[in-house]
């Protein structure tokens, strides 16, 4: 037995009532039982109808598919932006600690040089 109109798992047990008091049943009960108890669930309103409600949860669990598959790319794009998997980054990190140490060698062998040569000037004068 087809029946349209339904809205709640309470209305489509009332139906199936009904219609073992006349010896049938209601057409995929446990089905649409199942997807009108998931749609109360989420908070998403029935069509009134199985087919109806079938192919909107077919469209929600579509578009939660397509919302984890975009997730998925936007983690994973995120992931190899990082500077340790970015070559580029890592480059420029390595060429910042080279000017880095180039820098300070430079100051230290200047210091060093002005040392030996203040020394070598007192050495003299002794």
């Amino acid at each position: 037995m087809s029946i349209d109109g339904i809205k709640s798992v309470e209305e489509l047990e009332k139906a199936q009532a009904a219609a073992q008091a006349q010896g049938t049943s209601v057409t995929n009960y446990a089905e649409w039982g199942d997807i009108l108890k998931q749609m109360e669930e989420y908070g998403i309103d029935s069509t009134g109808s199985y087919q109806g409600d079938v192919a909107k949860m077919k469209e929600i669990e579509e578009a939660v598919a397509e919302y984890i598959a975009e997730q998925q790319v936007q983690q994973v794009a995120q992931q190899n932006n990082t500077p340790e998997n970015n070559p580029n980054e890592k480059v420029e990190e390595v060429s910042k600690t080279d000017k880095e140490q180039e820098l300070k060698s430079t100051v230290a062998n200047g210091t060093s040089q002005q040392l030996m040569a203040d020394y070598m000037k007192f050495y003299h004068m002794l």
